[in-house]
């Protein structure tokens, strides 16, 4: 190793690391060597001592030796890297089909007649010899290092352009570096807690020697996460009890004016909900609460009494939406469930889009109390935009903006802190619910309103995607219009999936000619005004990626055909099944999966059975873990942490210990390595 090197070298002084990996790395978030040691790995595979291929069951993990019959490069038209094969025959004469994409490089290093070990999951092929291992790791046999042969060897995330093997020898140069990472673990939580120290722990999440290695440092490292989470909770927590909020009384009277107007009757949860906001909005310290419910569970009615309560005592309210079409849909909501009942609240839009005369005169009604509520993206934050008496701020979705994004609405309100808000359609376990928003009160609608059909669904494999394309065309003769959700944007050899771009143009020549077809995926500038037309019923048929998967309302649309279905989480599907059947018509989804074999198409049957958003996302943590449920990296927590929520324990731990430490030292001072850790995490989250 460089001496010279310390842990806040930048990467560019690794030997072997060039500017094209530098920018690779980050875009992971790793700029200096301690980013680099502080890339935990989110697994370990194990492939065991080399076996014979005609040994190793499809759909198992194996290591092969063998000699290289022939390898071959192959090159799609349009497609970068292409694919790299070879065939592989072991010391029985029994050959193993070796595909690699993206790869082009191995097609000039392996050569027919090579010795070669080659480690990964073994599947069936329908090329022969009938088995293949796509994407394994390969070494020729003279320089074989003993993690391949019977060892464990971490996995990381990647992205594109940045191979395993890369970032295992550039970790492997700094990991005599461990022992310099500061502990943001005082020792006496170590103690009590038997936890590893931080250089441990680090060198063997790398480099484990064994599993109970591993689990302990997996351990101590999540531990870790979820402590210095819990103590930034505690640590927000105290600075809210400081800050001064307007009380908001709570009105008998505003809420039967506003009951009178809404035409239904409000479930449990929403008045359960309802009432924990009024305690809080009651209260000189500011309310900091996120409201979390199901799809349908009518989300909007609570935040429009909040907002009308706001109103009664003379303060403005701003509710703001991550895009311009939920944004538009929260106005007419609003509009909907207020004006009517209450003729001085007036409910006005900002957005990015939008006419330089109509923007300038909701800027002065928000600026002169003339609105009570102002609608709007990210364009609420902006300096222009000045309110009266802020008295209370909504984030939808709030997980999809910055913390920094979420203070700045804090600053429109003058002298005294607004009320805060949150909430959110995707279903959360509580136990996640408080890892992630801990600092928050939390206000779960697990109900459902009475009368809410159900959208029947059904699991299909891909051959009968015939079946679901008839079913478009009857609802659409019947005046009804269709989603089909793909999960790419491009072509990908990668993924067996099917890609939107060039399934919309299948579609529109070969599939649905006559009919009105519209395309609509996250990289498209215009992609408002595409949902807008949908929703004017401007197009029958919608295909799209995930892009709407949250805030899309279309009532006449009856029909959710989701392709490659077996590519995505429960609660991701749940929330394109809530985009059908807000109309009055039945309504229908129909899961194509392509590939899936048996534990999947298991997976995909509790959609179903189970309709409830709260137990499918349960499902979802036990199936597929917390982190792959709401994207550990997204939230500025490590796989593990996600991970050890599906059993609560360490949280507990984690957040009791906290606790303890903030009842001796409530600003965390006596800790300088803790306190740091936690502006570090703060910054992140930030930017996020």
């Amino acid at each position: 190793m460089n001496a010279a090197l310390g842990l806040d070298s930048p990467l560019s002084a690794l030997v072997r690391l060039g500017p094209l990996d530098l920018q690779r790395l980050q875009r992971l978030s790793m700029l200096t060597i301690q980013d680099l040691l502080l890339c935990m790995p989110y697994g370990v595979e194990q492939y065991g001592q080399p076996v014979a291929v005609d040994e190793v069951k499809a759909g198992s993990l194996a290591t092969v030796i063998g000699r290289l019959e022939w390898v071959h490069a192959r090159h799609a038209p349009g497609r970068r890297g292409g694919r790299t094969e070879a065939l592989l025959v072991d010391d029985r004469g029994t050959g193993l089909r070796l595909v690699w994409f993206n790869r082009p490089y191995l097609a000039r290093t392996l050569a027919a007649g090579d010795r070669v070990v080659v480690a990964g999951k073994v599947a069936a092929s329908r090329y022969p010899p009938g088995r293949e291992m796509v994407n394994p790791q390969q070494e020729p046999m003279p320089t074989l290092s003993a993690p391949h042969l019977g060892g464990l060897r971490p996995r990381y995330h990647l992205t594109a352009g940045l191979t395993q093997a890369k970032l295992e020898g550039w970790i492997g140069q700094v990991l005599p570096l461990a022992d310099q990472v500061s502990d943001s673990l005082p020792e006496e939580v170590r103690a009590r807690r038997s936890l590893v120290s931080i250089g441990e722990a680090i060198g063997a999440s790398h480099k484990p020697a064994d599993e109970a290695a591993w689990a302990a440092a997996r351990r101590r490292m999540a531990f870790t996460d979820l402590f210095e989470l819990q103590a930034g909770f505690l640590l927000a927590k105290g600075r809210l009890v400081r800050e001064r909020a307007t009380p908001i009384p709570y009105l008998q009277g505003v809420i039967d004016t506003l009951k009178g107007h809404l035409g239904f009757e409000l479930t449990k949860a929403q008045r359960r909900s309802i009432w924990e906001i009024f305690q809080d909005l009651e209260q000189a310290r500011p309310m900091n609460r996120l409201l979390n419910g199901d799809v349908g569970s009518g989300k909007t009615a609570v935040a429009a009494a909040a907002v009308a309560m706001t109103h009664a005592a003379n303060l403005q309210s701003i509710v703001m939406a991550p895009t311009d079409i939920l944004a538009r849909q929260h106005l007419l909501k609003f509009r909907h469930d207020l004006e009517p009942a209450f003729a001085d609240l007036k409910v006005e839009l900002l957005v990015s889009r939008q006419g330089a005369a109509e923007r300038r005169r909701v800027l002065a009604a928000a600026a002169s109390n003339q609105c009570g509520l102002l609608v709007g993206t990210h364009a609420v934050i902006e300096e222009s935009v000045q309110m009266a008496s802020l008295g209370l701020v909504i984030v939808d979705e709030q997980h999809r903006f910055g913390t920094s994004q979420r203070e700045l609405l804090r600053t429109k309100s003058g002298s005294s802190h607004p009320h805060f808000l949150a909430m959110t359609a995707t279903p959360i376990p509580r136990s996640l619910a408080l890892a992630l928003y801990g600092e928050m009160e939390l206000s779960i609608m697990d109900e459902m309103p009475p009368g809410r059909a159900r959208v029947e669904t059904q699991v299909r494999l891909g051959e009968d995607r015939a079946e679901a394309y008839e079913l478009i065309r009857r609802e659409v003769a019947l005046g009804h219009q269709a989603f089909i959700i793909c999960p790419l944007v491009e072509e990908s050899e990668a993924l067996a999936v099917k890609a939107a771009t060039a399934e919309f143009d299948r579609l529109r020549q070969d599939v649905f000619p006559d009919l009105r077809m519209a395309l609509v995926h996250g990289r498209m500038r215009d992609k408002d005004r595409v949902m807008e037309a949908f929703g004017s019923g401007l197009a029958d048929v919608l295909v799209a990626t995930p892009v709407i998967e949250v805030g899309v309302d279309v009532p006449n649309a009856t029909v959710m055909v989701v392709e490659g279905a077996d590519h995505f989480g429960l609660a991701q599907l749940h929330q394109f099944r809530g985009r059908v059947g807000r109309g009055s018509a039945p309504a229908h989804c129909l899961l194509l999966a392509d590939e899936a074999g048996v534990r999947g198409l298991d997976r995909l049957e509790l959609m179903t059975r189970i309709y409830d958003g709260f137990e499918l996302a349960r499902e979802d943590m036990r199936l597929r873990g917390a982190g792959q449920l709401m994207g550990a990296r997204q939230h500025g927590v490590s796989d593990a942490a996600m991970d050890a929520l599906l059993s609560p324990e360490l949280l507990n731990e984690a957040r009791s210990e906290a606790e303890l430490l903030a009842r001796q030292d409530p600003s965390f001072e006596r800790w300088p390595e803790l306190r740091a850790a936690i502006a570090r995490r703060s910054e992140r989250m930030s930017i996020s």
